[in-house]
């Protein structure tokens, strides 16, 4: 970027320069980092809102302002969200407590995670994303059902209000 002139750094020029070159390779991979280096910096942020507890609504509307502004798709805000929640607490060393927990505590994220999973795509990441947390974190195999019905459910009540809107 720095060797292009000042009125020129940006991702746009560097883009369209390398692409009208033949290397649209490296235009490709500037975009890919650029994507990377934002999805960290959301993720960090999310971490940070949802140790302090921010209000739901808050999180929704901060994180459809960095979809938009950062062209984020859903499917990629998706699995950010699942990381972020789940590292949002200490889970119990007790195994037969850890399922309890998860639950309370995706309870009380499940509306967030219904926002962010309103297409197909999106709902399979995410499905996706809580059978890995499971496999990954044995503990959790026992609970992976009823966090599957749990997220269905939040759906369920959320497309029932909006069809009676």
């Amino acid at each position: 970027m720095e060797l292009f002139p000042v009125n020129r750094q940006s991702v746009d020029h560097f883009a369209q320069y390398f692409t009208d070159a033949g290397l649209k390779e490296l235009s490709d991979f500037l975009r890919v980092q650029q994507s990377l280096g934002t999805r960290k910096e959301l993720q960090k942020e999310l971490q940070e809102r949802l140790s302090q507890e921010c209000p739901i609504k808050e999180v929704v509307l901060y994180v459809k302002e960095e979809m938009k502004r950062n062209d984020l798709p859903e499917t990629a805000v998706i699995g950010l969200l699942w990381t972020c929640i789940m590292n949002a607490v200490e889970w119990n060393k007790k195994e037969e407590l850890v399922a309890e927990q998860a639950l309370k505590h995706l309870k009380q994220y499940a509306p967030l995670l219904a926002v962010f999973s309103s297409q197909g795509q999106s709902e399979l990441i995410l499905l996706q994303k809580v059978q890995e947390y499971c496999y990954d974190n044995i503990h959790f195999m026992k609970a992976f059902q009823k966090i599957v019905n749990l997220n269905l459910k939040v759906k369920k009540i959320r497309r029932l209000k909006k069809h009676n809107t």
